[in-house]
């Protein structure tokens, strides 16, 4: 792996965990050292996830990681709405059935959600949902708005609480997507979907004190 490569990888990482919070400046001498490589790698890796998003140049030499609050979040569902939605009608028509069956049965299967191992494979099985998701509607445009969608939810899941509850009905949310879309009804995926969807904003907004928490300020 490239330097810059292995840059962008770590940054990102901890950009999405909150180990670098909103608002934290990326200096680059400091963060060159701290990742074990040379200045020209860090700045391509900077401008990588400046094109995510993810970080601004407040000037030639100060990078900050983006502020991130709820009018960003409303807006980002906005979007994630009006692709996923379409993803599953595709995939309802498109998909291997048998992979959405199995899938859907996995989903059934989710224990333990007040656990971080519980939490973990759970979002496991959500990543491999999403690549099967992705390869069953065989849209490259589609997929690559779908990824730069994704990498802004990791980071609103981990600014927001994991809630055990909401958690488990979300499990429940994406078996009967699973199922749908296995059964190849794309009227009851894309609706299941939005169901999903808006119940997941319900509960991010509401686990938010202020948009201040968002900030790191909180």
């Amino acid at each position: 792996m490239r330097a810059s490569d292995r840059a962008y990888a770590a940054l990102l990482d901890q950009i999405q965990s909150g180990d670098l919070a909103p608002g934290t400046v990326l200096a680059e001498v400091e963060q060159a050292a701290r990742l074990g490589v040379s200045r020209t790698p860090l700045r391509e890796a900077l401008g990588r996830l400046a094109a995510d998003g993810l970080v601004v140049q407040q000037s030639p030499r100060v990078t900050v990681v983006s502020d991130i609050d709820v009018a960003d979040i409303r807006a980002l569902f906005e979007v994630r709405r009006a692709l996923e939605e379409t993803a599953a009608r595709l995939a309802a028509t498109r998909a291997d059935a048998d992979v959405f069956a199995a899938l859907a049965v996995e989903f059934a299967g989710v224990g333990a959600l007040d656990r971080d191992d519980g939490r973990d494979a759970y979002y496991a099985l959500i990543a491999r949902f999403d690549a099967q998701l992705d390869a069953a509607i065989d849209n490259d445009y589609l997929t690559s708005a779908l990824r730069g969608i994704r990498t802004h939810l990791v980071r609103v899941r981990r600014l927001a609480r994991d809630i055990p509850e909401r958690l488990a009905a979300s499990v429940a949310e994406h078996r009967l997507i699973a199922s749908a879309i296995a059964d190849r009804d794309a009227d009851l995926a894309a609706h299941a979907t939005h169901v999903h969807l808006h119940n997941a904003l319900t509960t991010i907004l509401a686990s938010l004190d202020a948009p201040s928490a968002l900030k790191g300020t909180a």
